[in-house]
């Protein structure tokens, strides 16, 4: 059970709606997640949803983007997370064999080196809180400085996500719980 209802649009504040009516422009209408927990302090909701808009939309391949979501969904065992995320990574171009894989805590078998690079990376910095050197170097090779940046600060602000889902048990729709 959530441990923080939604709102209900009734009860908002001026600032409160204004936010909750941005946010709700640029994900489908609607204001769930970790977006309508943080709601109830609309500076933070505002500020969570530029920074989650501005890497959503980065330079950042989608296929690689949704990679690094699951990874980090699947270290936390974030469930929303999972579930807001594994349906988009298929038709982002992740394969259904790499995405069983992470979901079960499996290292899984890629056939593109930039998946393989982006798996390391992020399970790197999940299991040691930093970056090797040799990892570090790989990745800026593989990908430029400007992306290594954007996939750092994704992982952390995926990472907040997580924290906040499961701080608040989020609850996923229908109340499933896709992680075992």
């Amino acid at each position: 059970m959530a441990r923080v209802e939604d709102l209900e649009p009734e009860s908002l504040t001026l600032e409160q709606k204004a936010v909750h009516d941005r946010i709700a422009g640029s994900r489908g209408g609607v204001v769930r997640g970790p977006f309508a927990i943080w709601l109830r302090n609309p500076a933070i909701a505002d500020a969570a949803d530029t920074l989650g808009t501005t890497l959503r939309k980065g330079k950042l391949d989608q296929r690689l983007f949704e990679l690094m979501v699951l990874i980090v969904a699947r270290h936390w065992t974030a469930q929303y997370e999972w579930f807001a995320h594994a349906k988009h990574a298929p038709k982002a171009g992740l394969s259904a064999d790499v995405v069983e894989a992470i979901r079960n805590r499996r290292k899984p078998t890629f056939a593109r080196d930039d998946e393989r690079l982006i798996y390391d990376l992020v399970t790197e910095m999940n299991e040691t809180r930093t970056l090797s050197p040799a990892t570090y170097d790989r990745a800026v090779a593989m990908l430029g400085l400007d992306l290594v940046i954007e996939l750092i600060t994704s992982i952390g602000f995926y990472t907040m996500v997580a924290i906040m889902l499961n701080g608040f048990d989020a609850p996923v729709p229908g109340g499933e719980r896709p992680l075992p």
